[in-house]
Formats: C-alpha cells, sequence, structure tokens
C-alpha cells in the first residue's frame, strides 16, 4: 500500500508516537487533575509537557493558553463561538474548509452575525499579499469583529500571507483566527509576530500525533466564552468553568494517552525541522505534477502553487472513479469534494470534484512513480 493522504490525517506515525502511547497506557494512565496520587499526577505532567512543546513551535510564551480538543473543527468552533457577539461581522476567505464556513453559515442563518469573503486570487500567479490585504480592508466595516483564515488550503498548495494579514487585523483592532490544519508541521507559525488571536491546530496531520487530539492556542490577554461545561478537576465548589485558562476551556477528562503520542509527534518535527518536511513534499509533487502533466487528459489546479498538495483530473473520468482504481493498485488517496466547497468554487472543479494528492515526509519518488503508471492505465 502506498499511502497519499496525509492532509487527512499522517500515516504511518513516527514510532516515538506509538510507544509513548503505548507506554502511558502502561505506565501512568491516571486522569490528571482527578486523583491524588501518582499516576494522576504523572499523567498531568505529561500533558503540561505537551503544553510545552506546543506553545514552543507556534511562538507562544505562554503555555497555559494550550488547550487540548478533539481535532481541528473544535478548536475553531470554540474560537467562533467564543469570541464573537450578537451583531458581528465576519470575513472569512474564499478557500475555507466547511470547518469555518459551516459554524459562520450557521450563525449568519440564525441573524446572530453577518459575513463576507474575500478573495485570495489563488489562480492568478502575480498575487502578493498586498492585493490580498486590499481585497480584505475594503470589506471592512465598523461591526467588524473577527477576519477568519485556512493559512493553507486542504486542495491545493495555497497558502495566505498571516504576517501581513496579522498586522492589518491589529491595525484594525479585529481577533484573527487561523486555522492551520495543513499547515502546521509544514510551516513555520508564530503567534506573536503573526498577531493571531486564536489558533486552532490538528493533532492528527502534520504534528505525527494520533487521532482525536487538536490544540486551540489562544494569544495573549485574549479570553472567550466557554462552548463546553463541566468537570475541570479545579474551583469545583463553583457554578461557573474557572476564569483562567487550561482549565476554563477543557470540560471533562483529557485523551492523556493521545496527548502522550502527540507531544512525540512534535518532538519529531523539531527535530526533521519544518522547512525540512515541506521541502520533501514540494520535491515529490513537483515532479509528480512534471510526470502527470506529460500524460493526456489529465488537468493539474494551481498548477504554478507546488507544495504539501497537489489537485487533479482525468479529463472525462469522475473523480470517484480515479480514486476508486487508485485503491484498487493499492495507492490511498482523496477524491471528491474534501469537505471544500468554497475552494472548489474557486477553483472551478467540475461535477464531483477532484483528486487529491498529499505525501508526507515517509513518500518517496518511487511512490510517485506508482501513481503516475496507475494513472497510466486508468487512461488507457
Amino acid at each position: 500500500m502506498i499511502y497519499l493522504d496525509n492532509a487527512a490525517t499522517s500515516f504511518p506515525k513516527p514510532p516515538s508516537v506509538t510507544a509513548e502511547q503505548t507506554r502511558c497506557m502502561r505506565e501512568y494512565c491516571g486522569n490528571p487533575g482527578r486523583g491524588s496520587h501518582e499516576l494522576a499526577l504523572r499523567a498531568a505532567e505529561k500533558i503540561y509537557e505537551c503544553r510545552e512543546e506546543a506553545a514552543s513551535l507556534f511562538g507562544s510564551n505562554h503555555p497555559e493558553n494550550t488547550v487540548f480538543t478533539m481535532n481541528t473543527t473544535i478548536a475553531l468552533n470554540m474560537a467562533i463561538k467564543g469570541l464573537l457577539r450578537r451583531g458581528d461581522h465576519v470575513l472569512l476567505s474564499d478557500m475555507e474548509h466547511n470547518a469555518v464556513f459551516r459554524p459562520i453559515y450557521r450563525l449568519a442563518k440564525n441573524g446572530e452575525i453577518s459575513y463576507d469573503i474575500f478573495p485570495t486570487h489563488v489562480l492568478d500567479t502575480a498575487a502578493k499579499a498586498e492585493i490580498i490585504c486590499h481585497e480584505i480592508e475594503k470589506r471592512i466595516t465598523p461591526r467588524t469583529r473577527m477576519l477568519i483564515c485556512a493559512h493553507s488550503s486542504n486542495i491545493c498548495s495555497s497558502s495566505l500571507p498571516l504576517k501581513e494579514i496579522g498586522a492589518l487585523c491589529r491595525r484594525n483592532r479585529l481577533f484573527f483566527v487561523v486555522d492551520a490544519a495543513q499547515s502546521a508541521g509544514h510551516h513555520s507559525i508564530d503567534m506573536q509576530q503573526m498577531a493571531i488571536s486564536a489558533l486552532c491546530v490538528p493533532g492528527h496531520k502534520g504534528l505525527f500525533g494520533p487521532q482525536g487530539s487538536g490544540i486551540l492556542l489562544f494569544g495573549e490577554g485574549i479570553k472567550a466564552e466557554t462552548l463546553f461545561e463541566g468537570g475541570s478537576g479545579y474551583q469545583s465548589l463553583e457554578g461557573n468553568m474557572p476564569e483562567e485558562a487550561p482549565e476554563r476551556y477543557e470540560a471533562g477528562t483529557l485523551p492523556t494517552p493521545a496527548i502522550s503520542g502527540l507531544c512525540e509527534g512534535i518532538r519529531t518535527v523539531k527535530k526533521l525541522g519544518t522547512e525540512r518536511i515541506f521541502q520533501h513534499e514540494k520535491l515529490l509533487n513537483a515532479y509528480l505534477q512534471e510526470r502527470l502533466l506529460a500524460l493526456p487528459k489529465i488537468t493539474v489546479y494551481t498548477p504554478h502553487l507546488i507544495g504539501s498538495v497537489l489537485l487533479f483530473n482525468v479529463n472525462g473520468i469522475s473523480a470517484d472513479q480515479v480514486g476508486n482504481e487508485l485503491n484498487e493498485n493499492g495507492i490511498c488517496v482523496r477524491a471528491g469534494y474534501h469537505c471544500a466547497a468554497l475552494g472548489h468554487a474557486t477553483l472551478g472543479t467540475p461535477t464531483g470534484g477532484a483528486v487529491r494528492v498529499s505525501p508526507g515526509i515517509y513518500n518517496t519518488f518511487s511512490h510517485m512513480d506508482a501513481l503516475v503508471d496507475a494513472v497510466k492505465r486508468i487512461i488507457q
């Protein structure tokens, strides 16, 4: 089997990740904050280690502002619904995943907020940060309270200029919420330099952690309303959730085995370096694109952007059929709309979407050759 679906979840995981999860469940898997014994204390220590590792990776000086969630989607819902108020106006990009669009759409449908979509000019080979920022500025109103965007798309290799957008948000006193589902572990992110109010991160993708792990990192001085309430192991006599992070946002038992694995995944990213990881993926996709475009009936979307994700179609054959036939050849990709209706509309993909290839650090050029050979057989 050749796995090329790392944008959905990374696979395989580094050996240190699975080893630490096993060690956790065998040696220290107490309930953190909910036991007056050594196992609970050791679990709490490991969880704090992971807070420190995540904070340092993303340029935060406050590990306590690192909140663990089940995935990026929950982190985004917590940030969006915790920071917005009735009557607010929100800006989001034309490449957003449904994890951003659907919460915003529901709030707007209920009459609680309004929103506008700004163009990223992803199809324009000359698009630069100042063009995108100009499009944003044109849409800011006196009621605009938040700008939310995906750092990197999940359907092509476009990335937004977070530093410039963050500076714009700081000038206009806007909350800047970033969906780092496809960029965490692939690109350098510094919350302070980029003026990020809330960074929403998956544990199970570019950070090599297990599924069921995610992170919401709040910027300094940011305090949100709670989306979940319940036991925190702290201030148990109070009816309200604690005022302090992270306990304010972490209701119920944390997934200590998942967090222990995530901690080792983050350490793997630091050891390898995000630039090295990204360059490896970029080289593979550049090679793959060149070989695919040499075939007949192939459309590659945003060929001017080379990075971690490549999107293509075989003209005249549905994306689902191509995906199924690649699976029969032992190659794992994802076909369809990828939960990104806005992005597919922006790119102009046909009915049925397209085929996504997302290699990772364990993939090789021979894997790209195998994919091309399989696509040749599908065309024939």
